[in-house]
């Protein structure tokens, strides 16, 4: 793809990707399967912006989530809107997070 090429979403590689995901059973497959995947950073990556998500979720404002999250505010900043204007996925796993701990 050229670089002035618009970038599509999602793509057949991210569909295949998504029901592989999709596929998978339990916890454990999930990080089997995420550690095959991914690189430790990138894994790291992603745990971090979830953190980032909770504690963004707690109501705490930008610069304590940046501070308690070891986190830039940019990250914060990113994280935040996608969390407020993305496509549901951080909001959804949130509420199925606290239905969980309930």
């Amino acid at each position: 793809m050229a670089a002035t090429e618009p970038r599509h979403w999602p793509t057949r590689e991210h569909e295949e990707l998504f029901a592989a995901i999709a596929s998978l059973r339990t916890k454990d497959e999930v990080e089997r399967f995420l550690r095959d995947l991914c690189t430790i950073s990138e894994l790291d990556a992603m745990a971090h912006r979830w953190q980032v998500a909770q504690l963004l979720e707690e109501g705490l404002p930008y610069l304590e989530v940046a501070r308690r999250a070891h986190a830039s505010t940019t990250t914060v900043t990113r994280v935040a809107q996608w969390l407020h204007r993305g496509e549901g996925g951080y909001a959804l796993a949130l509420k199925r997070r606290r239905r969980k701990s309930a």
